[in-house]
C-alpha cells in the first residue's frame, strides 16, 4: 500500500471552520501518524489536477460556474458571504481539493500500472458530477481518473472498473457520471434516510445497500459483506470511497459505527478485492467528526501492508 498525500490537502481553517463541520486539518494529522509506521511508503503528490483534465471532464456550463462564488459556496454547503473574496475560497478550499484530485489520479495510475493497492488521503468527491457540484464536492475525481486513465492508455477502452462506496452518503455524483457506462460497477452502502434524497441515481447502483439511521456496526458490516459476496467478474481497477462519516460521532452521517468498526470495514473491502485480484485505490471520502483522523490512521496502521 502506497499512501498519497501533499501538505496542500489541508484546508485553511478560518473562516470555513466557523461555517462547516469539515475538519480541514485532518489530513496532516493522519500523515504525521502513518509516516512513523515501519515500512510505510508515502508518495508526495506531484501536482494538482491540471485545468485541461478538469475542463475536459465537466460540462462547458459547469466549467464556467466553477468561477462563481455563489455557485461554489452553495456546493460547499456554506452561506453566501458578500465580503468574502472568491480568491480566498479558491486558495483555501478549491486549490486543496484540486491537489486531492491530483492525488487520486497519481494513485490510480500507480495502481493500474503496477497492480498494487494505493491510498489517497483526500479525494472521494462522490457528490460532484460533470454538470454540477454539491455536498462539499466540486470535482468528481473518480470520473476524472477513469477518463484520464483511458485517454492515456493506462485503462483499455473495454477495461471494467469497480466503485465500492462505503461512505455514509449515497454517491449520487458517481452514479450520475457512470449512468450510461456499463463498464463501471457500483456497490454503494449508505444511510438511506439522509442526503441525497433523490431516487434516480440510486437506481443506477448495481449492488444497492441502503441502511437506516442509527445502524450499528455489526449490522453494517454484515450487510456490507453480503454485498461484497455478490461481486463477480474481472475488473482492472477498483475505487473505494472510504468515508469515515459512518462513525457514531459524526454529525452528518447518522450511523453508529466505532473506530474499530471502520478498521474492520476497510479490511473486509480490501480482503474481498484481493480475493478477486483487483488492485484498489482507497479515497478519503467524507468525515466530519472528531474521530475521523483517528479512524483513518487506525485503518492505515492495520492495513497499509496489504
Amino acid at each position: 500500500m502506497i499512501v498519497h498525500y501533499h501538505p496542500r490537502y489541508d484546508i485553511s481553517a478560518w473562516p470555513f471552520s466557523l461555517l462547516h463541520p469539515f475538519d480541514g486539518k485532518k489530513f496532516r494529522r493522519v500523515w504525521t501518524h502513518v509516516r512513523s509506521l515501519d515500512g510505510v511508503q508515502i508518495a508526495q503528490v506531484a501536482q494538482p489536477v491540471r485545468d485541461d483534465v478538469i475542463f475536459g471532464f465537466v460540462s462547458k456550463l459547469y466549467g464556467m460556474l466553477l468561477t462563481s462564488k455563489r455557485v461554489v459556496l452553495q456546493a460547499l454547503e456554506l452561506p453566501y458571504v458578500p465580503l468574502l473574496p472568491f480568491s480566498v475560497i479558491d486558495n483555501r478550499v478549491l486549490q486543496p481539493m484540486r491537489w486531492c484530485v491530483g492525488g487520486t489520479l497519481q494513485a490510480a495510475a500507480r495502481a493500474a500500472e503496477q497492480g498494487i493497492n494505493t491510498w489517497n488521503l483526500g479525494g472521494g468527491y462522490h457528490h460532484a458530477s460533470r454538470q454540477a457540484g454539491e455536498g462539499f464536492c466540486l470535482y468528481n475525481d473518480v470520473g476524472m481518473a477513469c477518463d484520464w486513465l483511458r485517454s492515456t492508455g493506462r485503462l483499455a477502452d473495454d477495461d471494467r472498473v469497480l466503485v465500492v462506496d462505503v461512505d455514509a452518503h449515497h454517491g449520487n455524483g458517481n452514479a450520475h457520471v457512470f449512468m450510461d457506462d456499463p463498464r463501471v460497477t457500483l456497490l454503494d452502502i449508505y444511510n438511506g434516510d439522509i442526503y441525497p434524497h433523490g431516487g434516480f441515481t440510486k437506481e443506477r447502483v448495481d449492488i444497492n445497500l441502503p441502511l437506516a439511521s442509527g445502524t450499528q456496526g455489526s449490522e453494517y458490516l454484515a450487510r456490507l459483506q453480503e454485498g461484497l459476496d455478490r461481486l463477480q467478474g474481472s475488473y482492472k481497477l477498483a475505487f473505494v470511497v472510504a468515508g469515515t462519516d459512518v462513525l457514531a460521532s459524526d454529525p452528518l452521517g447518522h450511523l453508529a459505527l466505532s473506530v474499530d468498526d471502520c478498521v474492520r470495514r476497510d479490511g473486509m473491502v480490501l480482503a474481498s478485492l484481493r480475493k478477486l485480484g483487483i488492485p484498489a485505490v482507497v479515497l478519503g471520502g467524507g468525515g466530519y467528526g472528531p474521530e475521523s483522523a483517528q479512524a483513518i490512521s487506525a485503518s492505515l496502521e492495520q492495513h497499509y501492508r496489504l
